[in-house]
């Protein structure tokens, strides 16, 4: 057998080199000098050496673990503040010792703590004549004909309403809604809607989640349903 077929049997193929190296990081500890004649290709097509490889890999890798960072920041931040308008939400609706007060308490609440300019609330009632009050609406109200796939699918709905929508739910100020969540309330002792507008278009969207606005649902209706036993 030749010299040169022995030494192309013992010359290590890339596979070896790199299991070898992935075993052995701290392989260039030992040889540095190795380092100054090795060179990785660029994207620019320029060669970098390997030190500088590796200080751009580590920038990159750097700045997204700054990115995820920041993002997780921020979630943290709109948490504290989802926590704290529930919060006050909470507080505004225990303070109410009427269906009237929790009226008034919510537009405060929602205005101050949430940034809208304007809330509605309309329970479903069969015999809502008896109450005297217009938020309570009958079962057979000819309006509720466009809310039935929001009250058939019991899912907050985000966006702009329709013009009947917004009359039904904000009567003279109809106009004035440019965007507005629609939050059915469906239990066995209450249906109903809540809903809160916006001047701004883009305050409530389609793409919005809708978690919060359910949760929000349930305690005004679990408050609104203590207060109609009372009476």
């Amino acid at each position: 057998m030749s010299a040169e077929k022995i030494i192309k049997q013992n010359e290590l193929t890339p596979a070896q080199v790199e299991d070898y190296l992935q075993s052995h990081p701290e392989f260039f500890h030992q040889h540095l000098a190795l380092l100054e004649n090795m060179s990785i290709p660029h994207p620019s097509g320029n060669a970098v050496s390997l030190i500088s490889k590796q200080l751009e890999i580590f920038r990159s890798k750097h700045k997204e673990l700054e990115n995820q960072l920041t993002a997780l920041i921020e979630i943290a931040k709109d948490n504290d503040i989802t926590l704290s308008q529930m919060h006050e939400l909470t507080l505004a609706l225990m303070e109410a010792d009427s269906i009237e007060n929790v009226l008034v308490n919510l537009d405060k609440v929602f205005k101050e703590c949430f940034l809208t300019d304007f809330s509605a609330v309309r329970i479903i009632k069969q015999d809502a004549e008896t109450f005297n009050s217009n938020i309570f609406v009958n079962i057979d109200d000819e309006h509720l004909q466009h809310f039935i796939q929001i009250l058939s699918s019991n899912q907050p709905k985000c966006g702009r309403p329709t013009l009947a929508q917004a009359k039904f739910l904000f009567g003279d100020v109809a106009t004035e809604i440019k965007s507005c969540a629609i939050i059915p309330m469906a239990y066995t002792q209450l249906e109903g809607i809540i809903a809160i507008g916006s001047k701004e278009d883009a305050r409530f969207h389609y793409n919005m989640g809708d978690l919060f606005l359910t949760q929000m649902s349930e305690v005004i209706a679990t408050r609104l349903i203590g207060l109609l036993d009372e009476t």
